[in-house]
């Protein structure tokens, strides 16, 4: 958690335009959205999925704080237009779309091409390393990208 939080630093507000690369879909842990998302099933979130070897640092940062502040993420909504799009709920989504009970986590490509998504994981974690509450963090996120942005997600408020 450490080296995430230096590394969340480090990056600090990075503006990512991230490109999407083209994945092969013979494996049998690789799989399509509807909307054509790429999604990868992985043992735990501490393995991240094989589509992001050809991404950006911070992409990669983003989707290991994906996996270690869903808890989190998960009452922050995200302003790239992926509620309409895509069906997400939350930011939480746009790299993970689901944690099943054994563990294993069915992580979304979404977020390797969206640097909005990006932004709203690396704040939202920069928030939660100064000792933010999810509410206080919610608050900030709607506050910075409630105007000249898509309309959020459909996400539920935080009760702190």
């Amino acid at each position: 958690m450490k080296r995430l939080a230096l590394t969340v630093i480090g990056l600090g507000l990075l503006v990512v335009t991230a490109c999407g690369k083209d994945q092969a879909d013979h494996e049998e842990h690789l799989s399509h959205a509807p909307n054509g998302d790429l999604r990868e099933v992985t043992a735990s979130a501490e393995k991240l999925p094989s589509f992001l070897e050809t991404q950006q640092e911070a992409v990669q940062v983003a989707y290991q704080v994906a996996g270690q502040l869903g808890d989190t993420l998960q009452w922050i909504p995200c302003y790239c237009g992926c509620g309409d799009s895509a069906g997400h709920k939350s930011n939480l989504n746009c790299f993970i779309n689901e944690v099943r009970e054994d563990g294993s986590v069915e992580w979304d490509d979404h977020g390797t091409r969206c640097g909005v998504c990006v932004q709203i994981a690396m704040v939202s974690a920069q928030l939660k390393q100064q000792g933010k509450t999810n509410l206080q963090i919610r608050e900030y996120i709607d506050n910075k990208y409630g105007s000249g942005y898509a309309n959020p997600t459909d996400t539920p408020m935080p009760s702190n």
